[in-house]
């Protein structure tokens, strides 16, 4: 047998879980890129298609909360096989949709998968890769998901045009969603979190605070819980603007760029924000006061997206500047999940990510129907202006939350 040492199981770990979490952020985005064409052959709105939206976060939000509960229980890696196995169901679905009914089925099924990805990420990172490699981790677990994000809108679209057809571009989804399976079961043994390895088992061993949990939901208790939860909960109330609604109020703004010129700038943020995640995890792994990054990053972000829509640049420009946005929003990426890990008390791990990262699911679901009511309305401005807005209001739960971690590190001295 051929013996990989310990940077090498890391390597394993990050990249398998990475590949996983990428498929998640993918399947967020098998629907929206496909709005335009929906539209023309089914005469839906802005704000049904946004609702559409809203069933996939709400489905994903619920499950998420109650996935982290059993992945405490039964273990991460089954749970990551039957969350890729509903993807390739969504997508199946999604490709014979006849009506309304189906397309939601679809999301049902894209957010039933997703439910249980950062309590099942998160718990097989924290029990298999090294702590000197956790920031790193953490930036990779960022990237892959964004890189995901910005392959859909190309994917989807891309195949739609290639073709004329967004049902073959749903089925290449679900085909996409089965060969991911494949390679992650084939590659389980590096997956399998009831067992770390012994040095690492040892060390987070010695390093954990004596924590004795009362009952299974005593962490409910703790105020960092909520603030992480109000702090995703804006955020990706923000980046909902973005993923699903910026490429056409962009278009609305400057007419003369067409439906797939915009859908570059969604692209063009999720890879700034992979590219900015690189550079995150070296912050994150120095920094001590993480919720400063935060909030000089995500500030930065939220100005350049209202600026992007005010209309008073010129259409390339404002394509570039809406994409550079998410360079600040992945630069503050890995220091938000390190955050919420210092915030977790051990042994809730699962079920901490599963409660905060169902704030990301409620803000996506609460945000979609908003902001396709602004379009409807013929409002492309407040796409970008409520983006920012939401972008600022997150820094001051990141900020609150940094202060409870560094409060009891100051008693814990």
């Amino acid at each position: 047998m051929t013996t990989i040492n310990p940077l090498g199981q890391d390597a394993r770990t990050i990249g398998l879980v990475g590949l996983a979490h990428g498929s998640s952020h993918f399947f967020h985005l098998l629907l929206p890129p496909l709005f335009p064409w929906l539209m023309a052959d089914f005469g839906y709105s802005y704000v049904e298609l946004g609702s559409v939206v809203s069933v996939f976060f709400v489905v994903s939000g619920v499950g998420q909360m109650l996935s982290g509960f059993l992945v405490d229980k039964v273990g991460a890696r089954p749970i990551m096989f039957a969350a890729l196995a509903c993807f390739a169901l969504a997508g199946l679905i999604a490709a014979s949709a006849q009506n309304y009914a189906m397309l939601v089925a679809a999301a049902f099924c894209a957010g039933l998968g997703n439910a249980p990805f950062h309590p099942v990420d998160f718990t097989i990172l924290n029990k298999r890769v090294s702590p000197k490699n956790m920031g790193h981790a953490f930036s990779v677990h960022g990237i892959s998901g964004n890189l995901g994000w910005a392959a859909a809108p190309v994917f989807m679209a891309g195949i739609t045009s290639w073709t004329g057809s967004w049902r073959i571009a749903c089925l290449s989804g679900a085909v996409l969603a089965l060969l991911i399976l494949a390679i992650v079961v084939h590659q389980r043994r590096w997956l399998d979190d009831r067992e770390a390895p012994r040095s690492q088992a040892q060390a987070a061993a010695a390093a954990a605070p004596s924590f004795k949990e009362p009952n299974p939901f005593a962490f409910l208790a703790l105020p960092a819980v909520w603030l992480c939860f109000a702090f995703f909960f804006f955020t990706t109330a923000g980046l909902s603007a973005v993923q699903s609604f910026s490429s056409p109020a962009l278009s609305s703004i400057y007419p003369q760029l067409d439906l797939t010129t915009t859908s570059w700038m969604v692209t063009g943020f999720m890879l700034c924000s992979a590219v900015g995640m690189v550079g995150g995890g070296f912050l994150a792994a120095r920094v001590q006061r993480l919720e400063q990054v935060i909030t000089v990053f995500l500030l930065l972000s939220g100005a350049l997206l209202a600026l992007a829509g005010t209309g008073w640049l010129s259409a390339s420009v404002a394509l570039a500047v809406g994409a550079a946005a998410g360079f600040g929003q992945g630069l503050a990426g890995p220091s938000r999940d390190m955050l919420i890990k210092q915030a977790a008390p051990p042994g809730a791990t699962g079920r901490v990510y599963g409660t905060v990262y169902s704030g990301l699911d409620l803000g996506f679901s609460l945000a979609a129907p908003i902001f396709g009511w602004m379009m409807d309305r013929q409002q492309p401005h407040w796409v970008f202006y409520g983006a920012g807005i939401a972008l600022a209001v997150s820094v001051l739960a990141a900020g609150a939350v940094g202060a409870n971690v560094h409060q009891r590190r100051v008693h814990a001295v």
